[in-house]
């Protein structure tokens, strides 16, 4: 796989030279998924992941470096960092990738999020990223804990909704939901959350094993056809980990 040269003067130089260990990662872990054989991540002890708002100096200094230390032993020849790059904090260390993914040629956030069952804002708050922009051999956390601050409180968007949808089914308006979210239009994206008004009111409920609408609907005092209502089913079919608000 051919990412560039590092003497052109028309590739960018500097990620090829900055971030050869991952870019060489993430071609090993593509060949590996594409031939069906065991992928198996490098450690990840010694090495640190950079999330937005880090700053070398700031890396150095929580690991008890120097800037020119920390810039010698990954080869950098400025002070720019990408979040989701990865650097070594000793010699002999190289990228990680337990519980983490390798962005690849194609990949999306949507994707990646569906892949690990996760939502893109979710994916989003766990590697601290601001854009949907990623890039070649970028590290992405893939697990653990998302730290969501009272998810309750929003909704999250399904094929097919629509902002007036989305206002219809909860009693309120389309401009009172773009004020609430700070939206300058009407698009959405899947997995995109909402904070909805009055979304206390409601409870949330992960379903499990052996759940139907019918035994969740006499636990909670409620009917199918309102559990159906409040969350947008065309039918009874549930999975295991679907999150369903609760009237």
């Amino acid at each position: 796989m051919e990412y560039g040269f590092a003497d052109s003067t028309g590739d960018d130089v500097s990620q090829l030279k900055n971030n050869w260990e991952g870019l060489a990662e993430a071609v090993v872990k593509s060949l590996a998924e594409y031939i069906g054989v065991p992928y198996t991540p490098v450690s990840t002890e010694n090495t640190y992941i950079v999330k937005n708002g880090d700053t070398l100096w700031s890396i150095a200094r929580n690991n008890g470096l120097t800037v020119d230390e920390l810039k010698k032993l990954n080869n950098l020849t400025s002070n720019a960092l990408s979040i989701g790059q990865v650097l070594k904090l000793k010699e002999g260390t190289t990228t990680p990738s337990e519980d983490t993914y390798i962005v690849k040629s194609g990949d999306t956030l949507y994707g990646i999020a569906n892949r690990y069952g996760l939502t893109v804002d979710e994916l989003k708050r766990m590697n601290n990223l601001t854009s949907n922009t990623l890039s070649i051999g970028q590290v992405l956390k893939v697990s653990g804990s998302t730290t969501p601050s009272e998810s309750e409180e929003y909704y999250v968007v399904k094929s097919g909704d629509s902002l007036y949808k989305i206002a219809n089914q909860f009693g309120t308006t389309v401009d009172e939901l773009k004020r609430m979210n700070n939206l300058t239009s009407n698009l959405l994206s899947i997995g995109q959350r909402l904070r909805i008004p009055n979304m206390e009111s409601y409870q949330t409920y992960t379903v499990k094993s052996g759940d139907t609408l019918y035994s969740i609907a006499r636990n909670f005092n409620t009917t199918v056809t309102a559990i159906q209502n409040l969350n947008n089913l065309a039918t009874s079919a549930l999975s295991i980990g679907q999150k369903l608000l609760i009237p």
